[in-house]
Protein backbone atom coordinates (compact mmCIF):
# COMPACT_ATOMS: atom_id res chain seq x y z
CA UNK A 1 0.00 0.00 0.00
CA UNK A 2 0.84 3.69 -0.97
CA UNK A 3 0.66 7.09 1.09
CA UNK A 4 -1.80 8.13 -1.72
CA UNK A 5 -3.97 4.72 -0.83
CA UNK A 6 -4.41 5.59 2.30
CA UNK A 7 -5.46 9.46 1.56
CA UNK A 8 -9.07 10.42 0.79
CA UNK A 9 -10.24 10.09 -2.72
CA UNK A 10 -11.04 13.55 -2.99
CA UNK A 11 -7.68 14.11 -1.61
CA UNK A 12 -5.75 11.68 -4.03
CA UNK A 13 -7.99 13.00 -7.32
CA UNK A 14 -6.69 16.68 -6.41
CA UNK A 15 -3.21 15.43 -6.40
CA UNK A 16 -3.22 13.66 -8.67
CA UNK A 17 -4.97 16.20 -11.34
CA UNK A 18 -1.86 18.57 -9.82
CA UNK A 19 0.71 16.08 -10.57
CA UNK A 20 -0.54 15.57 -13.79
CA UNK A 21 -0.47 19.32 -15.18
CA UNK A 22 3.03 19.25 -13.30
CA UNK A 23 3.83 16.67 -15.71
CA UNK A 24 2.02 18.18 -18.49
CA UNK A 25 3.26 21.85 -17.93
CA UNK A 26 7.04 20.71 -18.06
CA UNK A 27 6.36 17.77 -20.94
CA UNK A 28 5.11 21.09 -22.94
CA UNK A 29 7.72 23.28 -21.77
CA UNK A 30 10.36 20.96 -22.72
CA UNK A 31 9.34 21.05 -26.16
CA UNK A 32 9.12 24.41 -27.03
CA UNK A 33 12.15 25.06 -29.97
CA UNK A 34 11.50 21.63 -32.01
CA UNK A 35 7.72 22.98 -32.41
CA UNK A 36 9.24 26.52 -33.10
CA UNK A 37 11.59 25.43 -35.43
CA UNK A 38 8.88 23.29 -37.40
CA UNK A 39 6.30 26.08 -37.87
CA UNK A 40 9.36 28.47 -38.79
CA UNK A 41 11.06 26.32 -41.18
CA UNK A 42 14.09 26.59 -40.44
CA UNK A 43 17.32 26.01 -37.91
CA UNK A 44 18.25 29.15 -36.75
CA UNK A 45 22.49 28.58 -36.36
CA UNK A 46 24.53 31.00 -34.87
CA UNK A 47 27.92 30.10 -36.21
CA UNK A 48 30.97 32.71 -36.31
CA UNK A 49 31.51 35.85 -38.41
CA UNK A 50 34.18 33.36 -40.38
CA UNK A 51 36.70 30.65 -39.69
CA UNK A 52 38.07 29.06 -42.77
CA UNK A 53 36.84 25.50 -42.82
CA UNK A 54 34.45 25.81 -39.61
CA UNK A 55 32.15 28.09 -40.60
CA UNK A 56 32.90 30.72 -44.02
CA UNK A 57 29.78 32.36 -46.20
CA UNK A 58 31.02 31.48 -49.89
CA UNK A 59 29.53 32.39 -52.95
CA UNK A 60 27.42 29.62 -52.95
CA UNK A 61 26.19 29.98 -49.24
CA UNK A 62 27.95 28.54 -45.94
CA UNK A 63 30.64 26.17 -45.28
CA UNK A 64 32.67 24.22 -43.32
CA UNK A 65 33.04 22.16 -39.79
CA UNK A 66 30.67 23.86 -37.85
CA UNK A 67 28.00 24.72 -40.12
CA UNK A 68 27.91 20.86 -41.30
CA UNK A 69 25.94 20.36 -37.42
CA UNK A 70 23.53 22.86 -38.27
CA UNK A 71 22.88 20.98 -41.79
CA UNK A 72 22.52 17.93 -40.33
CA UNK A 73 19.78 19.18 -37.90
CA UNK A 74 17.86 20.51 -40.51
CA UNK A 75 17.96 17.01 -42.67
CA UNK A 76 17.47 15.44 -38.80
CA UNK A 77 14.09 17.77 -38.53
CA UNK A 78 13.36 18.61 -42.18
CA UNK A 79 15.43 16.16 -44.58
CA UNK A 80 16.30 19.00 -46.40
CA UNK A 81 20.24 20.72 -45.11
CA UNK A 82 19.33 23.76 -46.61
CA UNK A 83 16.56 24.43 -44.23
CA UNK A 84 19.35 26.86 -41.77
CA UNK A 85 19.11 30.47 -41.16
CA UNK A 86 22.69 31.41 -40.62
CA UNK A 87 23.37 33.87 -37.98
CA UNK A 88 26.91 35.18 -37.90
CA UNK A 89 27.69 36.19 -33.89
CA UNK A 90 31.26 37.76 -32.21
CA UNK A 91 32.68 35.95 -29.26
CA UNK A 92 31.03 38.64 -27.70
CA UNK A 93 27.39 38.57 -28.87
CA UNK A 94 27.13 34.70 -29.34
CA UNK A 95 25.70 33.38 -25.59
CA UNK A 96 23.74 36.35 -25.41
CA UNK A 97 22.05 35.33 -28.75
CA UNK A 98 21.31 31.97 -27.83
CA UNK A 99 20.04 33.08 -24.06
CA UNK A 100 17.53 35.40 -25.80
CA UNK A 101 16.21 32.40 -28.25
CA UNK A 102 17.34 34.60 -31.24
CA UNK A 103 18.64 31.30 -32.60
CA UNK A 104 18.35 27.38 -31.68
CA UNK A 105 21.34 26.18 -31.29
CA UNK A 106 24.79 28.17 -31.29
CA UNK A 107 27.52 26.07 -33.69
CA UNK A 108 30.95 27.91 -32.96
CA UNK A 109 34.20 27.20 -31.77
CA UNK A 110 33.21 27.92 -28.46
CA UNK A 111 34.49 26.02 -25.75
CA UNK A 112 32.14 23.62 -23.05
CA UNK A 113 33.03 25.60 -19.39
CA UNK A 114 31.32 25.13 -16.23
CA UNK A 115 30.75 28.77 -15.67
CA UNK A 116 28.74 28.84 -19.65
CA UNK A 117 26.56 26.32 -18.03
CA UNK A 118 26.40 27.16 -14.46
CA UNK A 119 26.29 31.16 -14.76
CA UNK A 120 24.66 31.32 -18.47
CA UNK A 121 22.57 28.40 -17.96
CA UNK A 122 23.59 26.53 -21.24
CA UNK A 123 24.01 23.93 -21.99
CA UNK A 124 26.83 21.64 -24.33
CA UNK A 125 25.42 18.66 -25.48
CA UNK A 126 28.68 17.40 -27.18
CA UNK A 127 31.88 17.75 -28.09
CA UNK A 128 32.44 17.86 -31.96
CA UNK A 129 35.80 18.65 -31.82
CA UNK A 130 39.04 18.60 -29.27
CA UNK A 131 41.63 21.44 -29.38
CA UNK A 132 43.84 23.17 -27.44
CA UNK A 133 45.69 26.88 -27.25
CA UNK A 134 48.95 27.33 -29.27
CA UNK A 135 50.57 30.40 -30.32
CA UNK A 136 51.42 31.49 -33.85
CA UNK A 137 54.50 33.30 -34.58
CA UNK A 138 56.57 34.50 -37.22
CA UNK A 139 59.21 31.64 -38.30
CA UNK A 140 62.45 34.66 -38.64
CA UNK A 141 61.91 34.50 -34.76
CA UNK A 142 63.65 30.60 -34.57
CA UNK A 143 61.12 30.15 -31.53
CA UNK A 144 60.57 26.34 -31.01
CA UNK A 145 58.91 26.85 -27.56
CA UNK A 146 56.22 28.92 -26.14
CA UNK A 147 58.46 29.10 -23.04
CA UNK A 148 60.72 31.30 -25.13
CA UNK A 149 57.52 34.08 -25.64
CA UNK A 150 59.49 35.96 -22.91
CA UNK A 151 58.34 39.69 -23.13
CA UNK A 152 56.21 39.01 -26.40
CA UNK A 153 53.59 41.18 -27.77
CA UNK A 154 50.53 39.04 -27.69
CA UNK A 155 47.59 39.59 -29.80
CA UNK A 156 44.43 38.19 -28.48
CA UNK A 157 40.29 38.04 -28.91
CA UNK A 158 39.27 39.85 -25.51
CA UNK A 159 36.87 38.27 -23.81
CA UNK A 160 37.46 34.74 -24.42
CA UNK A 161 38.66 31.65 -22.43
CA UNK A 162 41.90 32.43 -25.04
CA UNK A 163 42.40 35.33 -23.24
CA UNK A 164 42.05 34.20 -19.38
CA UNK A 165 44.27 31.01 -20.85
CA UNK A 166 47.18 33.72 -22.09
CA UNK A 167 47.63 35.23 -19.12
CA UNK A 168 47.52 32.07 -17.04
CA UNK A 169 50.07 30.33 -19.07
CA UNK A 170 53.03 33.31 -18.72
CA UNK A 171 52.23 33.85 -14.95
CA UNK A 172 52.71 30.01 -14.59
CA UNK A 173 56.03 30.45 -16.23
CA UNK A 174 57.62 33.39 -15.00
CA UNK A 175 57.16 34.70 -18.41
CA UNK A 176 56.22 38.34 -18.81
CA UNK A 177 54.19 39.64 -21.83
CA UNK A 178 52.27 42.65 -23.08
CA UNK A 179 48.36 41.76 -24.14
CA UNK A 180 46.68 43.43 -26.95
CA UNK A 181 43.13 42.47 -26.94
CA UNK A 182 40.95 43.27 -29.52
CA UNK A 183 37.08 42.83 -30.18
CA UNK A 184 37.07 40.74 -32.86
CA UNK A 185 39.68 37.65 -33.62
CA UNK A 186 40.09 39.30 -37.72
CA UNK A 187 41.19 42.50 -36.36
CA UNK A 188 43.73 40.81 -33.92
CA UNK A 189 44.76 38.73 -37.03
CA UNK A 190 45.30 41.63 -38.62
CA UNK A 191 47.24 43.22 -36.18
CA UNK A 192 49.62 40.59 -35.86
CA UNK A 193 49.97 40.47 -39.85
CA UNK A 194 50.94 44.24 -39.29
CA UNK A 195 53.56 43.60 -36.95
CA UNK A 196 51.82 45.45 -33.92
CA UNK A 197 52.69 41.97 -31.98
CA UNK A 198 54.85 38.88 -32.16
CA UNK A 199 52.67 36.46 -31.48
CA UNK A 200 49.29 35.57 -32.16
CA UNK A 201 46.93 33.09 -29.87
CA UNK A 202 43.94 31.14 -30.35
CA UNK A 203 42.89 27.49 -30.69
CA UNK A 204 45.06 25.44 -32.58
CA UNK A 205 41.86 24.91 -35.15
CA UNK A 206 41.81 28.51 -35.52
CA UNK A 207 45.30 29.39 -35.72
CA UNK A 208 45.75 27.10 -38.99
CA UNK A 209 42.61 28.65 -40.26
CA UNK A 210 44.00 32.45 -39.95
CA UNK A 211 47.31 31.76 -41.31
CA UNK A 212 45.58 31.32 -44.23
CA UNK A 213 44.80 34.78 -44.69
CA UNK A 214 48.32 36.54 -43.59
CA UNK A 215 49.86 38.13 -46.33
CA UNK A 216 52.93 35.19 -46.43
CA UNK A 217 51.31 32.27 -44.77
CA UNK A 218 54.64 30.69 -44.95
CA UNK A 219 56.43 33.27 -42.89
CA UNK A 220 54.83 31.85 -39.90
CA UNK A 221 54.73 28.83 -37.90
CA UNK A 222 52.29 27.29 -35.22
CA UNK A 223 54.09 26.67 -32.36
CA UNK A 224 54.13 22.77 -30.82
CA UNK A 225 52.88 23.78 -27.56
CA UNK A 226 49.64 23.47 -26.59
CA UNK A 227 48.85 25.03 -23.29
CA UNK A 228 44.87 24.38 -22.62
CA UNK A 229 41.82 21.86 -22.89
CA UNK A 230 39.49 23.27 -25.39
CA UNK A 231 36.37 20.96 -25.70
CA UNK A 232 34.18 22.53 -28.50
CA UNK A 233 30.82 21.54 -29.62
CA UNK A 234 27.28 22.93 -30.21
CA UNK A 235 25.27 25.14 -27.09
CA UNK A 236 21.89 25.27 -26.58
CA UNK A 237 19.22 27.01 -23.55
CA UNK A 238 19.04 25.04 -20.46
CA UNK A 239 15.41 23.79 -19.97
CA UNK A 240 14.65 21.78 -23.02
CA UNK A 241 15.77 18.77 -23.37
CA UNK A 242 14.18 17.54 -26.16
CA UNK A 243 16.20 19.50 -28.31
CA UNK A 244 18.92 19.39 -26.41
CA UNK A 245 18.98 15.40 -26.53
CA UNK A 246 18.16 15.93 -30.55
CA UNK A 247 21.32 18.14 -30.82
CA UNK A 248 23.41 15.45 -28.90
CA UNK A 249 22.81 12.75 -30.66
CA UNK A 250 22.81 14.42 -33.71
CA UNK A 251 26.70 14.88 -33.30
CA UNK A 252 26.68 10.72 -31.42
CA UNK A 253 24.59 9.59 -34.91
CA UNK A 254 27.87 11.25 -37.24
CA UNK A 255 30.39 9.54 -35.04
CA UNK A 256 28.77 6.17 -34.33
CA UNK A 257 27.96 6.27 -38.26
CA UNK A 258 32.00 6.48 -39.36
CA UNK A 259 32.35 3.84 -36.66
CA UNK A 260 30.13 1.34 -38.21
CA UNK A 261 31.50 2.39 -41.48
CA UNK A 262 28.14 4.10 -42.08
CA UNK A 263 29.13 7.24 -44.80
CA UNK A 264 27.17 8.70 -47.51
CA UNK A 265 28.64 6.36 -50.36
CA UNK A 266 27.21 3.31 -48.16
CA UNK A 267 23.93 4.68 -46.44
CA UNK A 268 22.01 2.65 -49.45
CA UNK A 269 24.00 -0.88 -47.89
CA UNK A 270 23.21 0.48 -44.79
CA UNK A 271 19.81 0.51 -45.13
CA UNK A 272 19.79 -3.10 -45.82
CA UNK A 273 22.55 -4.26 -43.27
CA UNK A 274 20.95 -7.13 -41.50
CA UNK A 275 23.88 -6.09 -38.45
CA UNK A 276 21.95 -5.13 -35.25
CA UNK A 277 24.24 -2.08 -34.46
CA UNK A 278 23.51 -0.32 -37.84
CA UNK A 279 19.78 -0.91 -37.84
CA UNK A 280 19.24 0.48 -34.61
CA UNK A 281 21.27 3.26 -36.35
CA UNK A 282 19.26 3.81 -39.49
CA UNK A 283 15.96 3.22 -37.40
CA UNK A 284 15.06 -0.14 -39.22
CA UNK A 285 14.74 -1.61 -35.11
CA UNK A 286 13.75 0.32 -32.29
CA UNK A 287 11.82 3.88 -32.10
CA UNK A 288 14.36 6.18 -30.95
CA UNK A 289 13.76 8.44 -33.22
CA UNK A 290 9.82 8.27 -32.96
CA UNK A 291 10.98 8.68 -29.03
CA UNK A 292 13.28 12.15 -30.03
CA UNK A 293 10.31 13.92 -32.03
CA UNK A 294 12.03 13.22 -35.33
CA UNK A 295 11.34 10.34 -37.64
CA UNK A 296 12.42 6.56 -37.69
CA UNK A 297 14.99 7.66 -40.50
CA UNK A 298 16.75 10.66 -38.62
CA UNK A 299 19.90 9.29 -39.22
CA UNK A 300 19.42 7.96 -42.76
CA UNK A 301 18.53 11.89 -43.47
CA UNK A 302 21.65 12.92 -41.65
CA UNK A 303 24.36 11.00 -43.83
CA UNK A 304 22.72 10.93 -47.03
CA UNK A 305 23.02 14.74 -46.15
CA UNK A 306 26.31 15.94 -44.74
CA UNK A 307 28.14 12.22 -44.54
CA UNK A 308 29.46 10.95 -40.78
CA UNK A 309 31.72 12.81 -38.87
CA UNK A 310 34.87 11.22 -40.55
CA UNK A 311 33.53 12.31 -43.95
CA UNK A 312 32.60 16.07 -42.66
CA UNK A 313 36.41 16.44 -40.78
CA UNK A 314 38.38 15.60 -44.39
CA UNK A 315 35.85 17.82 -46.35
CA UNK A 316 36.19 20.89 -44.35
CA UNK A 317 39.84 21.19 -42.05
CA UNK A 318 41.23 17.30 -42.45
CA UNK A 319 44.79 16.90 -44.28
CA UNK A 320 43.53 16.96 -47.57
CA UNK A 321 41.67 20.52 -47.42
CA UNK A 322 43.47 23.57 -47.54
CA UNK A 323 44.04 23.97 -43.69
CA UNK A 324 45.50 20.31 -43.73
CA UNK A 325 44.85 19.58 -39.98
CA UNK A 326 46.06 16.00 -38.66
CA UNK A 327 43.04 14.36 -36.80
CA UNK A 328 45.18 13.37 -33.58
CA UNK A 329 42.77 13.18 -30.46
CA UNK A 330 39.88 13.67 -32.89
CA UNK A 331 40.49 10.38 -34.71
CA UNK A 332 37.98 7.99 -33.16
CA UNK A 333 39.04 6.02 -30.07
CA UNK A 334 39.23 2.94 -32.53
CA UNK A 335 42.07 4.55 -34.01
CA UNK A 336 44.04 5.62 -31.43
CA UNK A 337 42.09 8.94 -30.64
CA UNK A 338 39.37 10.28 -28.01
CA UNK A 339 36.37 10.49 -30.24
CA UNK A 340 33.62 8.47 -28.68
CA UNK A 341 29.82 8.09 -28.91
CA UNK A 342 27.34 5.95 -26.64
CA UNK A 343 25.29 3.56 -28.31
CA UNK A 344 22.21 4.36 -30.23
CA UNK A 345 20.24 1.51 -28.25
Amino acid sequence: MNYFSRLPVRVCGIAGAALAMLMLSGSIGAAQTLAAIKQRGVVACGVSEGIYGFSIETPTGWAGFDVDLCRALAAAVFNDPAKVRYVPLNAAARFASLQSGAIDVLSRNSTWTMSREIELKLVFPAVTYYDGQGFLIRRSRNATSALELDNAKVCVQGGTTTELNLGDFFRTNNLKFERLAFTAAADAVKAYDAGRCDVFTSDVSQLYAERLALATPDDHVILPDIISKEPLGPAVRQGDEQWANIVKWTAFALINAEELGVSSKSIDQAVRSDKPEIRRLIGAEGNFGDQAGLTKDWVVRIIRSVGNYGEIFERNIGVESKLGIPRGLNHLWTNGGIVYAPPIR
